[in-house]
C-alpha cells in the first residue's frame, strides 16, 4: 500500500509541475513590434521589474464607435536591455518579445517579455497634413 502511495503522490507531482510549467514558462508566441517608447520604469513593492509602452502608429476599436491608439505594454528581465530601453525614451523603437500565457510577478507585471531591442532611433517628425 505504501508503494502505490508514493507512486501516486510522485506522478501528482510531476503532474502539478508540468501544469505550473505549462501556465507560466510555456513560450506561447514570439514577435516584433515597433513604435514610439512612450515610458519605461523599475516598479514593484516585493519584486522590482521594468515594465514600459509601446505606442504603435495607427488606432484601434475595442468597440464599435470608439478609438484609441495602439499600444503595447511590455516586461523585461534583463538588466542590459533595461539599460538601452532607459536611455531611448521617446525614440522610435523595434522590439522582440516572447509571449508567455501568464504573468509571474518576479518576471514582470506583462505576459509580453522583451528579451532583444533590434533598433532604436529618433522619431521621425510628422509631416503635415495639406488640408490643414
Amino acid at each position: 500500500m505504501g508503494k502505490i502511495l508514493r507512486i501516486g503522490l510522485l506522478i501528482v507531482i510531476v503532474v502539478l509541475a508540468l501544469g505550473f510549467w505549462w501556465r507560466y514558462y510555456f513560450v506561447f508566441g514570439e514577435g516584433v513590434k515597433a513604435g514610439t517608447l512612450n515610458f519605461f520604469v523599475k516598479k514593484g513593492y516585493v519584486f522590482k521589474t521594468y515594465e514600459g509602452r509601446l505606442i504603435q502608429d495607427g488606432f484601434k476599436s475595442t468597440s464599435p464607435g470608439t478609438m484609441q491608439s495602439n499600444e503595447f505594454e511590455f516586461s523585461v528581465t534583463s538588466d542590459s536591455i533595461a539599460a538601452i530601453l532607459e536611455r531611448n525614451s521617446g525614440k522610435e523603437v523595434e522590439l522582440r518579445y516572447k509571449e508567455y500565457l501568464h504573468a509571474i510577478p518576479w518576471r514582470g507585471m506583462s505576459t509580453y517579455v522583451v528579451f532583444e531591442v533590434l533598433k532604436a532611433e529618433e522619431g521621425t517628425a510628422k509631416q503635415p497634413v495639406p488640408y490643414q
